[in-house]
């Protein structure tokens, strides 16, 4: 075994690089940058500070902190120190954070002073935490994080442990729940060999990643943050993303890779073309996206402004996830990959197998074939598996050659007259209108044909609500869906409610459509 894998499987990746390249930018950011060498010292000193509260190896500990240089700090003290750490959605309500914080049995709390109110109910109901650390601005009940940890040595732990990350599934079918999957330290090392060569990292090309949306998600936290810190690659840290300010970003610091969810997309290809043009994007090699579905229309228009470099992912908590890149899309526009052979099933109602072209659940083999679990939720994790197979509850077909097609998520099925009906191919045609700028479709009840669905919409600039407009978008869908699959019912709206990865917050819609049309 190589001393760099040794030093993998122990999570010290990141002591490696600072011992090569002490000086090297790990973390810029608005809020400060960090060089491999202070990013190094920060993780040790926190380290320390939580087995000097009395923390554990397998220790929950929880993580409220947006795109900053301490998020990169807990992280690379987490791997080092056999701790399992929970990177809290800062979007829930106060409540569903301190449900999060409770629900995973936290011994220490490190929470940015922007999020007090959520932090402080937390802390209050968790009873469990032996740390709560506040960055940037205090909370009541915390102690400073950079006071504390100025505390502590800043040398390497004498005995590095490998940690791990519990994420908590988004939660838009209900309460958020963790996902346990758990990594013998040579798969781990095995799955950063893999990841650092798909991404191509070079260090000594200077590449650099830009983190443009929040470090909570899954795909950002491994592919933007873990992945190229352990492979000495720089990290640029946005903390509120707009669209001509990633350019900027892109263009001042030559960054190499990113990852994008598809309103960003939308975003900026919405910029005036001066704009788009203004701003050299040439360093650019490597573009992932994920999160919900790319309309086709935007990701034709990105590739050709920004060259075949887009690889679009579909994954979830659950540990799933395919691959595919520009040029193959381009030959099966809308696909989300051709998974490996055996590691999809499609599933009708009674679990059986589906033939290609019919739609069904969507059943993968999570990466490696480990099994994961619900946390403390063995009910939730029966219901998602079949045999080897497990769902993240979302719907698709495969077509003859083995590409998967996604159709949304069974949760959000309608059901009118007797058919299946899915929002989701109705969101992709509103989007195609020219005049429509965003739009989410959503199932409403009806007393003729049980459900139907209904939408809303966001005008593109300019353009003027009124009866004709919304009659010519919904004769749009007709044309392209049939009226049966269609919305039979259109409002135009200030603002689409969705998740910070893109993905459309249905049952919050339904709730506002309700409430605006009780009278009706």
């Amino acid at each position: 075994m190589s001393r760099d894998d040794a030093m993998s499987m122990l999570g010290m990746d990141v002591a490696r690089v600072a011992s090569l390249h002490p000086d090297r930018p790990a973390v810029v950011s608005p809020h400060g940058c960090r060089s491999f060498a202070e990013l190094n010292r920060r993780a040790n000193q926190l380290v320390r500070h939580w087995r000097s509260c009395g923390l554990r190896e397998g220790d929950c500990v929880a993580l409220l902190c947006s795109n900053r240089p301490e998020f990169a700090e807990v992280v690379s003290a987490v791997m080092r120190s056999g701790v399992v750490m929970v990177p809290v959605n800062w979007h829930l309500p106060p409540e569903d954070v301190a449900y999060v914080v409770a629900d995973c049995g936290a011994r220490a709390l490190v929470a940015e002073g922007r999020f007090a109110e959520a932090a402080g109910l937390a802390a209050r109901e968790s009873g469990r935490l032996l740390s709560r650390l506040s960055v940037d601005a205090p909370i009541e009940g915390f102690s400073d994080y950079a006071v504390t940890l100025s505390g502590e040595r800043g040398d390497d732990v004498d005995d590095p442990s490998l940690g791990r990350f519990m994420l908590y599934t988004s939660g838009t079918t209900g309460r958020p729940k963790g996902v346990v999957r758990r990594q013998t330290p040579e798969e781990f090392v095995q799955g950063h060999r893999l990841f650092a060569a798909f991404f191509g990292f070079d260090p000594e090309a200077q590449d650099m990643t830009l983190a443009t949306a929040p470090l909570y998600h899954g795909g950002p936290l491994e592919f933007v943050l873990r992945v190229p810190l352990a492979s000495g690659i720089p990290v640029y840290l946005m903390d509120e993303w707009e669209a001509e300010e990633m350019l900027r970003i892109v263009h001042r610091h030559g960054i190499t890779h990113t990852f994008c969810v598809p309103t960003m997309f939308r975003r900026l290809l919405a910029l005036p073309e001066a704009v788009r043009r203004a701003h050299d994007l040439s360093s650019l090699r490597f573009v992932m996206h994920g999160g919900a579905p790319t309309p086709v229309a935007d990701k034709h228009a990105m590739i050709e402004w920004l060259g075949p470099i887009l690889m679009e992912t579909y994954g979830s908590s659950e540990g799933i996830a395919v691959l595919i890149d520009s040029r193959e899309w381009l030959k099966r526009p809308g696909s989300v990959g051709r998974p490996a052979p055996d590691s999809v099933l499609i599933a009708g109602e009674h679990g059986e197998p589906l033939p290609p072209g019919e739609t069904g659940t969507l059943y993968m083999k999570p990466r490696g074939g480990g099994r994961f679990q619900y946390f403390k939720a063995p009910e939730k994790t029966r219901e998602a598996v079949l045999g080897d197979f497990v769902t993240a509850g979302d719907i698709g077909h495969l077509d003859e050659e083995g590409y998967l097609f996604l159709s949304g998520r069974s949760a959000e099925l309608v059901i009118c007259g007797g058919a299946n009906v899915y929002p989701a191919e109705a969101d992709e045609v509103l989007l195609a209108h020219p005049r429509v700028a965003d739009a989410a479709a959503f199932g409403v009840p009806d007393e003729e044909w049980g459900e139907v669905l209904a939408a809303v919409v966001v005008l593109e600039p300019g353009a003027r609500d009124s009866a004709e407009l919304r009659d010519d978008v919904l004769a749009h869908c007709r044309g392209r869906l049939g009226a049966h699959r269609s919305p039979k019912r259109l409002e135009v709206v200030d603002e689409v409610l969705r998740s910070a990865a893109g993905k459309i917050l249905r049952r919050e819609l339904q709730a506002s459509y309700a409430s605006r049309n009780s009278g009706a």
